[in-house]
C-alpha cells in the first residue's frame, strides 16, 4: 500500500530507481575511412549530444564522405595549379568535382541543421546601424 497525502518536496528531488539518462555522442560507423571517421568526430564534438538523432546518421556518415572527397579534389586543383603547364581540360574537370562535391555538403549540412541558414532565428537579427553623424 501507498502513502496518503501528497509526495513532499524532499522526495520528489530524489533520483529514481531509472536514473538520469544521458544523451550519448553517436560513434563512427566502421565502413568510413580514418579521414572520414576524423571528421565525423570532429562534427559530432562540435554540436550538442543530441542533434543527431539515429535517422539522420546515414547522412552524417555520406556528409564526412563528401568532405574528405572535397579536400582530396582541392589538393588535386593545387596541385594542377603549380605544374608548369595546366591542362585545362583536367582542370576543368577537377574544378565541376569541386563544385558538385560543394553542392552535396551544402544540401546535407542544411539538412541536417548544421549551416548559418538553418540555423538563422529571424527574431534575433542584427542591430541595424544609426546612420554616421555626418550623414544625417
Amino acid at each position: 500500500m501507498g502513502t496518503r497525502g501528497r509526495p513532499s518536496a524532499a522526495s520528489l528531488a530524489v533520483i529514481g530507481a531509472g536514473g538520469i539518462e544521458s544523451a550519448r555522442r553517436p560513434d563512427a560507423p566502421p565502413e568510413l575511412s580514418p579521414e572520414q571517421a576524423a571528421e565525423w568526430v570532429a562534427v559530432v564534438n562540435r554540436l550538442p549530444a543530441d542533434w543527431f538523432p539515429r535517422e539522420t546518421l546515414p547522412m552524417l556518415a555520406q556528409y564526412c564522405r563528401h568532405v574528405v572527397a572535397a579536400r582530396h579534389i582541392g589538393q588535386l586543383i593545387a596541385a594542377a595549379e603549380s605544374g608548369d603547364e595546366l591542362d585545362l581540360a583536367k582542370y576543368d574537370l577537377l574544378l565541376r568535382m569541386q563544385e558538385r562535391e560543394g553542392r552535396a555538403l551544402s544540401s546535407l549540412a542544411t539538412r541536417m541543421r548544421m549551416t548559418q541558414q538553418s540555423t538563422y532565428d529571424p527574431k534575433r537579427k542584427k542591430p541595424t546601424q544609426e546612420k554616421p553623424p555626418w550623414q544625417q
